[in-house]
C-alpha cells in the first residue's frame, strides 16, 4: 500500500488531466496557502492537499517556469467564460 493513500476496500476514482492543466494545477496548490483558500469544510482543504500529493507523483514537478508559462497559455486559451 502507498504511504498516505486510503486503505484497501477505500473507494478510488482514476482520472486522467490534460497535462498543462496538471501543471497549472500543480503550480497553483504548491504556492498556495491552503489555510487562506476559502472553504466551507475542512475536507475541501484536506482534498486540496490530498491532490497536490498525487500530483508531485507525475512528472510535472520538475516543470521549469518557462513549462509552466506555456501550461498557463494553453490552458487558458481555451476558456469560453
Amino acid at each position: 500500500m502507498e504511504a498516505g493513500f486510503p486503505g484497501e476496500g477505500t473507494p478510488t476514482v482514476d482520472l486522467r488531466l490534460w497535462r498543462s492543466d496538471a501543471i497549472v494545477l500543480f503550480d497553483w496548490l504548491r504556492s498556495t496557502d491552503l489555510n487562506d483558500v476559502p472553504i466551507t469544510h475542512p475536507s475541501q482543504k484536506q482534498a486540496l492537499a490530498d491532490l497536490l500529493a498525487r500530483l508531485e507523483e507525475v512528472d510535472v514537478v520538475g516543470s521549469t517556469e518557462e513549462e509552466i508559462a506555456a501550461a498557463r497559455d494553453e490552458v487558458a486559451r481555451d476558456m469560453g467564460w
